[in-house]
């Protein structure tokens, strides 16, 4: 029986076997795991440069960890800041944390420490589970954001042996004799005494699907990045409507190529909790690199392979130059930019299977849309809302105003996926969710501009929030400007996306430079270095002697993007 109230014409459009709706989820993601445990304790659950753990391994190593960070202190509803590379160890500690009723929060290892310390000064974890490269960027935090716990992962310790003595790893001893947990080395703790501990008590506290499992980090639809705050029911509801995606693909079957950074969403969500929920092997990548997915293709290729446009297209590209077949790659979905015809075609000529495009964000577990993994799916669309989720289009200045059919407006949803508001910003929140009349669930502001046809396909046509998608990341341009401003030379800044066919969009800066500053855009590229991630960094810095503002002194980003298009 339908749970939706408005119309979804786009039900017609489903491939065979994908459900109108979803049942309502139950219980938490730890549960979510554990069923996979019980059904296929000797499948293999996770593979890292060709070793196994099989799922029997990796909830004894959860339920261990989860005691362990129970003995330093972690409760339910705690924050557990998580800093992590794609590695076995980062599975364990997302679900030992979830375990305790405590809640996820997701770091890019590679930010800067400017980055980092930003988003714990928000969510204010007191434990930190990092790889060591990060750790002493974390104990270098100021005292008023200061983590007095840190669990040190070395990831190389889940390489097999010969890949470390190849890679001239140092090779650990014999295991150390068990220390207390609260003993520290050199201020932190070590994830190998924590996963020593004793299994935890199967008494102690299980969540449930009200409760808070993840702050996602997101730049919202609007600036400054912020906490996306999701329920284990949200998370459980998305990866529901993934395996619904895909009834064609068996439970305890699938192989899942981990080549997205699990810290992103679109990587959680696919990898940590739709994988495991499927039973399916979980490659590990500790980075998208070519010669190292191809090395897997060989013996084991993908079931599902989900990414981003240009991993596809190094992909093929490396797979031509090596002779290497890609047949058997099953079923990629792309996601975070456009998909162009130009990476499809050749992929699905090469693997035999499907390469569709879908959409979502952060706010909604974050998968809202997809084309059907079927003949019908259509180039240069988003796809079709996921089953048990409802999409309108409306005037962007009266958001409960339809448009016409077929016209374009913004996008709003509503769903078991969409997120319960911005971690401690209830203004924030506010603005975002639009109350329903009928006295119906709120509609979430997606903050996109698109246009549904008559079958249901969702085509994305602008965006109102000016966010910069750049290699499937999203970069908020106030953070950029603000790292720019803060130059000697520079009197003021505008950051916007220009289309790149390799990233999707190319972050550009225009900058007016102070009276008697000499240009140098790679000095001001440099300095943006220092505070930023490479992938914010702008390509391109560009000098003009004013900036376009509106009567109220705002930058006008659009009339900037335009001038560079057209100049």
């Amino acid at each position: 029986m339908s749970t939706t109230s408005t119309p979804r014409p786009w039900l017609d459009s489903y491939a065979e076997g994908v459900p109108d709706d979803i049942d309502a989820s139950e219980g938490s993601l730890y549960d979510l795991i554990r069923e996979s445990v019980a059904q296929y304790p000797d499948r293999p659950a996770l593979e890292f440069f060709g070793r196994e753990t099989t799922y029997a391994d990796l909830g004894a190593q959860i339920e261990r960890a989860a005691e362990g960070l129970r003995l330093l202190g972690v409760q339910k509803g705690d924050p557990v800041a998580i800093v992590l590379p794609n590695c076995p160890q980062h599975i364990v500690a997302f679900y030992a944390v979830l375990r305790l009723g405590a809640i996820v929060v997701e770091h890019n290892p590679l930010y800067t420490p400017r980055e980092l310390r930003h988003q714990f000064e928000d969510h204010g974890a007191r434990v930190a589970i990092a790889w060591d490269k990060t750790v002493e960027t974390i104990q270098g935090f100021p005292a008023d954001v200061a983590v007095p716990t840190v669990v040190s992962v070395d990831v190389t310790r889940a390489m097999p042996f010969a890949t470390r003595a190849a890679l001239r790893l140092p090779i650990a001893k014999a295991r150390e004799s068990r220390d207390a947990l609260t003993t520290k080395v050199r201020g932190t703790v070590r994830w190998e005494q924590l996963v020593e501990a004793d299994p935890i008590d199967p008494h102690i506290f299980t969540p449930g699907v009200d409760d808070v499992a993840l702050i996602q980090y997101t730049s919202g639809t609007t600036g400054n990045p912020k906490g996306a705050t999701l329920t284990h029911g949200n998370l459980l509801a998305n990866a529901a409507q993934a395996r619904a995606w895909v009834p064609q693909v068996p439970r305890g079957t699938a192989v899942v190529y981990a080549v997205l950074p699990m810290f992103h969403a679109y990587g959680l969500t696919l990898c940590l909790t739709f994988a495991m929920s499927m039973g399916a092997r979980l490659v590990l990548f500790p980075k998208p690199d070519p010669d190292l997915i191809l090395k897997v293709v060989k013996k084991r290729p993908a079931t599902f392979l989900p990414a981003v446009p240009p991993i596809y297209k190094r992909l093929t590209q490396a797979a031509d130059a090596q002779g290497v077949s890609l047949a058997g790659i099953q079923i990629a979905i792309s996601g975070a930019m456009a998909l162009s015809t130009d990476v499809v075609e050749p992929w699905e000529e090469r693997t035999g299977g499907y390469l569709v495009e879908g959409y979502g964000l952060s706010e909604c577990s974050p998968v809202l849309m997809a084309n059907p993994v079927a003949d019908n799916r259509r180039a240069g669309t988003v796809g079709l809302p996921l089953p048990s989720t409802e999409c309108r289009v409306v005037d962007p200045d009266h958001p409960m105003t339809d448009v016409a059919p077929g016209a374009e407006g913004e996008l709003i949803v509503r769903g078991p996926q969409v997120f319960q508001g911005y971690w401690k910003k209830p203004e924030e929140t506010e603005a975002v969710f639009v109350d329903d009349p009928d006295g119906g669930s709120p509609w979430f502001r997606t903050g996109d501009i698109v246009a549904i046809d008559d079958a249901g396909f969702v085509r994305i046509v602008d965006r109102i929030k000016e966010l910069i998608i750049t290699g499937g990341f999203n970069v908020a341009p106030t953070e950029v400007e603000d790292a720019i401003l803060h130059h000697p030379d520079v009197e003021d800044a505008a950051v916007v996306g220009v289309p790149d066919e390799h990233s999707g969009e190319q972050v550009v800066a225009v900058v007016v430079l102070r009276e008697g500053a000499a240009f140098d855009p790679e000095a001001i590229r440099a300095f943006a270095r220092n505070g930023l991630t490479p992938y914010k960094v702008p390509k391109r810095v560009v000098q003009v002697a004013e900036l376009p503002k509106s009567q109220i002194g705002k930058v006008l980003r659009r009339q900037v993007r335009n001038g560079l298009l057209n100049g």
